[in-house]
């Protein structure tokens, strides 16, 4: 019986030690991954000054960004988890914000890029769908952020424990917590013109990073935090071949699909992409009903 306990002592003991192991390998190699540095060169976007690129770039912000950033933009607790806490960035000239700070081309690398004026990778900032802007569109967005009224909020730098750490490293938070790594810095996609067409509404998918939720083929889904929901099937081969585009721009307005459903907005944002026109809705809609008809995937 002693021989059976002391073997069973050793190896508990060897299993304990072989986690710290792992644990201590992935905490460094989540280090290697924040702490890399990128080298983005410069851009020529032009950054307009005419009213109605400002407005148009006012129009993208309340559309994509006030979700996280808030209605004034001056930022806030985005994530308080037992393993990470991360604020969104007070975008304003305010004290603490970015637009104190921040060159054209530092608004240029963060919002396409995911790197910050140091070169490091930002933190859980969605370059990966914002790089697919077009350079137009990314100047009038930043030709609006400058116009931004100042907000004094000092917002926390992200910050992830080793729990946090080793959770990055093992890939249990996704491949888009650390922006930089996972976008191509040397190659731009090519932008089709706006109309409601469903290759300008491929566009406004790709900036509005739906698959990051709905899938890569958007047949269904789950973003990287751990608590959300399922997200559902979005091809002809889900809920969607029974809507009409008055009906997807209800949805998007409302929250309330044609059937009675009403939309989480902490799970669905329709709350600011309801700022999308109706145009760019129906384009999206478009969008969606060429893709193929597939099963619905089940996270």
């Amino acid at each position: 019986m002693k021989k059976v306990l002391k073997w069973i002592g050793i190896g508990f003991g060897s299993l304990l030690v072989l986690i710290v192991i792992i644990f201590s390998v992935l905490v460094l190699k989540s280090n290697v991954l924040i702490n890399r540095s990128y080298e983005i060169p410069l851009e020529n976007v032009r950054i307009p000054t005419d009213a109605e690129s400002i407005e148009r770039g006012e129009h993208w912000v309340k559309a994509e960004c006030i979700g996280c950033h808030s209605d004034d933009l001056s930022g806030g607790v985005f994530l308080e988890a037992p393993f990470a806490a991360i604020d969104a960035k007070n975008l304003t000239p305010g004290k603490g914000g970015a637009g104190a700070e921040f060159s054209d081309q530092d608004w240029v690398r963060a919002i396409r890029h995911g790197v910050n004026p140091e070169g490091k990778s930002l933190i859980v900032m969605p370059a990966q769908n914002t790089w697919y802007y077009s350079d137009e569109d990314l100047g009038s967005i930043i030709a609006y952020l400058k116009t931004l009224p100042p907000v004094d909020k000092v917002t926390r730098e992200p910050s992830l424990n080793l729990l946090g750490k080793a959770m990055l490293a093992a890939g249990v938070l996704g491949d888009s917590i650390v922006v930089a790594d996972v976008i191509s810095h040397d190659t731009r996609p090519s932008n089709p013109p706006v109309g409601v067409t469903s290759e300008y509404g491929n566009y406004l998918v790709n900036v509005s990073g739906c698959r990051e939720c709905h899938g890569s083929n958007l047949s269904g889904g789950k973003s990287a935090d751990p608590s959300s929901m399922a997200a559902p099937n979005l091809t002809p081969g889900g809920e969607l071949i029974a809507w009409q585009a008055a009906d997807f721009i209800k949805a998007l307005r409302t929250g309330a699909t044609p059937f009675g459903h009403k939309l989480n907005p902490k799970e669905m944002p329709w709350e600011h992409f309801k700022y999308f026109s109706d145009d760019e809705l129906t384009a999206i809609f478009m969008y969606l009903q060429t893709q193929p008809k597939l099963e619905t995937t089940i996270p």
